[in-house]
């Protein structure tokens, strides 16, 4: 296993709030940040010290990162695979480039979480509408049609009762192949975060429910309100996962819980998580810095949540209603991140509030109308 030490540098291969918050957490141990990001000024490319501005898939780019940096580390998962694999030969990317292929594909991705031993619903690919017409029998009515590339926050997905709105599925197939599963009587979304150094130690971080407005995360709340039996499910699935994947960093596991308490893993996310976000107040580790642990060979923490805590996403609506609230709540870490525009459901930044009282917190969080939009 590599050591990277302080005074070295830390490529990250995107440049929005992931990355900002992973640079920030890597200069408190002395680290230097390079980053790469088709925009310039990116939230990341404001605290680094190297700043490339150029495509993801820009080869001359990429190798420059691999030049000046000890170390490459990646903000999100839709970045150029091919381009990563051949930075590879030539950097040190301690969580590889296969780790990008499995989860930029829903396809791979859930036939990776099945040979794990985890937990998934059923489901059929086809690779296009007349295939997925062919095989809905072996999956039943509802289920949820998913493009194998791209789509976030509800975006690429269309759910369908029954054989009337089938068509509505067959433009996602324009796109690439999809995936269709079984539609899951869900009672809670939760999420494990999970990360994992070279020698295999790894831990999780206390679990978060989820709560999702518009398809976009609205808050996560720690401890996640559900039983002991699904805390221990939820991290055997996340340990399996990551085993599986011989994971080097971070691993965001999202999961459905049932009405039998039992779970349902729905999708991974390789690097640090909107859920985890917390942990940088409310953890003696932060999701960041265990995360820059992880990548640079480092011993691991052992995560202990201080107290409960409830995070809220500050998209570009609720902006000015917060920033006029500040004077109220001095108990509330406000975090933004630097964009230069805030645009309508565009993540801006977070609020995280701890808090012994987490019901009287939600109703409070609801009476400042700041997320009433």
């Amino acid at each position: 296993m590599k050591t990277i030490l302080p005074g070295q540098t830390i490529g990250i291969i995107g440049g929005g709030q992931l990355g900002r918050m992973m640079g920030l957490a890597a200069k408190e141990a002395g680290f230097k940040i390079a980053v790469l990001d088709p925009t310039e000024n990116s939230p990341c490319g404001q605290i680094a010290d190297v700043q490339i501005v150029a495509p993801y898939n820009d080869e001359i780019a990429l190798k420059e990162l691999g030049e000046v940096s000890d170390v490459i580390t990646f903000e999100f998962e839709n970045i150029d695979y091919e381009g990563l694999k051949r930075l590879s030969e030539i950097a040190y990317i301690p969580q590889g480039a296969e780790l990008v292929r499995i989860t930029q594909n829903r396809i791979n991705e859930k036939a990776e979480i099945r040979a794990s031993g985890a937990p998934v619903a059923n489901y059929v690919t086809a690779e296009n509408f007349e295939e997925l017409t062919e095989t809905i029998d072996q999956v039943g009515f509802p289920f949820i049609v998913k493009t194998a590339f791209g789509g976030y926050d509800g975006k690429g997905q269309v759910k369908v009762d029954s054989a009337e709105n089938l068509h509505e599925a067959a433009a996602l197939f324009e796109h690439s192949a999809c995936i269709a599963e079984a539609f899951v009587p869900f009672t809670k979304e939760i999420s494990v975060i999970i990360q994992r150094n070279a020698a295999g130690e790894s831990y999780c971080l206390p679990i978060a429910e989820n709560i999702h407005k518009h398809h976009i995360l609205h808050e996560s709340i720690v401890p996640a309100r559900v039983d002991e039996k699904v805390i221990q499910q939820a991290q055997e699935a996340a340990t399996k996962i990551a085993d599986h994947l011989a994971l080097v960093g971070t691993l965001a596991v999202e999961m459905f819980v049932l009405a039998n308490d039992e779970i349902v893993i729905n999708e991974l996310a390789p690097r640090p998580h909107n859920s985890g976000h917390y942990s940088i107040e409310a953890c003696n580790v932060s999701q960041f810095h265990q995360h820059i642990r992880a990548v640079c060979g480092w011993p691991l923490r052992k995560p202990k949540l201080w107290a409960p805590s409830i995070m809220v996403n500050v998209l570009g609506e609720h902006v000015e209603p917060l920033t006029k609230m500040i004077p109220k709540y001095p108990d509330w870490s406000i975090h933004l991140y630097g964009k230069a525009e805030a645009k309508e459901k565009r993540k801006m930044g977070h609020v995280t509030i701890m808090t012994d009282h987490i019901e009287n917190t939600l109703e409070e969080i609801e009476k400042t109308g700041i997320w009433s939009k």
